[in-house]
């Protein structure tokens, strides 16, 4: 279930025989009802009379708003205790049954055997097949995110290429006077996959230290900029969304880290060969 935040009213508002109604937030700011209002539903069966079919219609009483976070449920949410529901539709039993499960993850499993205890005739449906576009969409997105960051990234590895190429260039000298009073050329080497692992390292944990800390208030920073900027980063009529979730898993966060860290590393290769093959006397020719 969508986590679910009345606006006003409370489910336990519906009862029995009393024809009470609640409405997605959306759903009730395009009627332009409150709590209190008086709403006109109709029953898609009509009944057949001398004057042909009529609709059945019944005045319904707002007794709730709730808002779920979810444009497109909250645009078509009409929530009626089930006795009153089934004598509109005039059903003497529920048509359907949903099942509340401790561990969401397991919900298909527990499907599949629900499937196989009921009868053939009962329809078993779970979450994953009910919205099985919209979560492969969500798949897609993160797959392109984590390419993105992987871009982003390697943009950072080429700048501390570029940062270490400038370091060696201007200690030539430096170098030089390291050979002439004995430095091996791996010995130059290291101390240039030192300071780029140094750099690398710093890096990665700042950049893990900042994102989490992002990640973890982001339901704080989100609206702060919002009413900073008076912009909305999530349009409900477009993303169906209204808030940006942060969920920290923590194989993701190790994933991007490591990387990163692994990308410094092959970033220091090049310019730490460099360092290592500076001539001493050419170095020192022009000092």
């Amino acid at each position: 279930d969508l986590p679910k935040q009345f606006v006003a009213g409370d489910i336990a508002d519906l009862r029995p025989g009393s024809f009470g109604v609640v409405l997605g937030a959306q759903l009730a700011n395009m009627l332009g009802v409150r709590l209190g209002d008086r709403v006109n539903l109709i029953v898609p069966e009509g009944d057949l009379t001398p004057a042909g079919v009529v609709a059945r219609m019944r005045a319904l009483n707002v007794v709730g708003v709730v808002d779920s976070g979810h444009y497109e449920y909250d645009s078509s949410l009409a929530i009626l205790h089930w006795q009153d529901a089934a004598a509109l539709l005039r059903l003497r039993d529920p048509s359907g049954l949903r099942v509340k499960v401790d561990d969401m993850q397991r919900a298909p499993q527990i499907a599949n055997q629900l499937a196989s205890l009921v009868p053939q005739a009962l329809w078993v449906t779970d979450w994953s097949r009910s919205n099985r576009n919209w979560f492969a969409a969500v798949q897609t997105e993160k797959k392109m995110m984590f390419i993105i960051l992987t871009l982003i990234i390697a943009v950072a590895a080429f700048n501390l290429v570029s940062t270490l190429v400038m370091t060696v260039t201007d200690k030539q000298a430096d170098i030089a006077i390291l050979r002439t009073m004995g430095a091996s050329a791996g010995l130059v080497q290291r101390i240039f996959l030192v300071q780029g692992l140094a750099i690398g390292l710093l890096g990665s944990l700042s950049g893990v230290v900042f994102g989490l800390l992002i990640a973890l208030n982001i339901d704080v920073i989100v609206p702060f900029i919002e009413a900073l900027f008076r912009v909305q980063f999530l349009p409900r009529d477009i993303y169906f969304i209204s808030q940006l979730p942060s969920d920290v898993r923590f194989d993701d966060v190790l994933t991007v880290g490591v990387m990163a860290f692994v990308l410094s590393i092959l970033a220091t290769i090049y310019p730490s060969r460099r360092a290592a093959q500076v001539k001493p006397a050419e170095a020192l020719r022009y000092e």
